[in-house]
């Protein structure tokens, strides 16, 4: 009988989530056990990223700690960071590695981190693995779901598709059948999730807009949230699919990166401004409640004062909700890292903080002009002993007083007042809806 004790530690983005929930169950699964709390456990498995050096940096910190603090535990470096050339001045502090592509391995592999007289195993990722399933359960309220990996675009900037590969899809019937397990399980809402969510095809020739009519369908999942998707790939048909739909959710996570048209095609970027102020403008015209965020990258190499300007501008002029803004990072091996004309980080600072400060203009008037209406939250959690928490249908932060029999479910509320410190809104019941 396995008696060995693992710990997960999770970098990066809403897929890295996804798969670590499932190598958890699929290792429970298998004889070992979760450690609990501040336990120590025999093996630590880093479920790393690579999109900024930040990120690196927290991972190659958490192995040192490991080591220092655990000398007898096994360390397993799986994710992007382990996909990509620069890994190598880790190596030797694993136990096993693998990337991106093959992370799933570990369930295979784990076994050998207690052979006697175990070397460091490193595992290559080929550029052709296939496609493996995803999805998170433990959060019970909601669930990310993941369809595609990979990405084929190559922007200058990026390391995403040197360390996940290629793109590639699930087939919709295992998404289907996945969504359905998902639901069995109490979930009440479903995100969509993958590298470049909206490349989603099939060799059928299936595609995106596909996979949501069939999973307008599935019995019992009351709501579906799509997590990103690229302005290229978000279609009218989409934008009409769910503005009429009763499941899909009038929330667009949709990348600008810049506001500039020049610095988009230095990024290698698949569309232009005035495309996705085109689509921005769709959402609104047809759902003017929907919540509309973009990420930016700024101090991206010939950024100049002007450039920047227009990208200020042009966010300024649209209504988006929010934005999630990135300082521009160097990243080993991309067509950016070798341009000239890189900014000095205090001048990339100073930019993002002014993208900051515009975010939070704008998400504070989304809010504001939701104040008053009524809508829809799943309540998620408890926030302290005396309120709880959950998003509205257009991703509004709603805190309402604790009540345990209201968790995971979804309630109609008004929405009364914003509190500024940490952009959550107070709302009164009106109706349990769930069913």
């Amino acid at each position: 009988m396995i008696d060995k004790t693992f710990i997960i530690k999770t970098f990066g983005c809403k897929l890295n989530f996804s798969e670590s929930a499932t190598i958890e169950r699929l290792l429970s699964e298998k004889g070992y056990y979760l450690a609990k709390g501040n336990t120590i456990a025999d093996i630590y498995i880093i479920n790393s990223c690579a999109v900024t050096a930040m990120a690196e940096k927290k991972c190659k910190q958490l192995i040192n700690h490991i080591k220092n603090h655990y000398p007898q535990a096994k360390i397993v470096l799986i994710g992007c960071f382990s996909s990509l050339s620069n890994v190598s001045s880790v190596e030797n502090q694993v136990d096993l590695m693998l990337g991106s592509g093959n992370k799933m391995k570990i369930i295979s592999e784990i076994n050998t981190l207690f052979v006697d007289n175990n070397k460091p195993k490193i595992i290559s990722t080929t550029k052709d693995e296939p496609f493996f399933y995803a999805y998170s359960i433990h959060e019970r309220t909601r669930s990310f779901l993941k369809i595609q990996d990979g990405c084929d675009y190559f922007c200058t900037y990026c390391t995403v598709p040197y360390a996940r590969g290629k793109s590639r899809s699930d087939s919709i019937e295992n998404v289907i059948e996945h969504a359905k397990r998902i639901v069995k399980n109490g979930v009440k809402e479903i995100v969509l999730s993958g590298v470049n969510t909206g490349d989603f095809k099939t060799p059928k020739k299936e595609c995106f807009l596909d996979l949501l009519l069939e999973l307008e369908n599935v019995t019992n999942l009351q709501r579906i949230r799509i997590s990103s998707i690229e302005p290229n790939l978000l279609t009218n048909e989409i934008i009409q699919l769910v503005s009429s739909s009763n499941k899909l959710l009038p929330h667009f996570h949709i990348p600008l990166q810049s506001g500039s048209n020049v610095i988009l095609s230095k990024m290698k970027r698949r569309y232009t401004c005035e495309l996705f102020a085109n689509k921005v403008i769709q959402i609104k015209d047809k759902m003017p409640h929907a919540c509309i965020v973009a990420d930016v990258i700024v101090g991206f190499p010939t950024e100049t004062d002007e450039l920047f300007n227009e990208t200020y501008q042009f966010i300024n002029s649209l209504p988006l909700s929010m934005l999630h803004v990135f300082p521009y990072s160097k990243r080993p091996n991309t067509v950016a890292a070798n341009m000239e004309n890189h900014l000095t980080n205090a001048c990339i600072n100073k930019r993002a903080t002014a993208l900051i400060n515009l975010s939070n203009l704008k998400k504070e008037f989304f809010y504001n002009e939701n104040i008053g209406k009524t809508r829809k939250v799943l309540i998620e959690n408890k926030i302290d002993k005396k309120y709880m928490s959950g998003f509205t249908e257009n991703y509004i932060r709603i805190r309402l007083p604790y009540n345990k029999h209201y968790i995971n479910q979804i309630i109609k509320v008004k929405i009364d007042a914003i509190n500024k410190e940490n952009f959550i809104c107070d709302a009164e019941m009106l109706e349990n809806i769930s069913k």
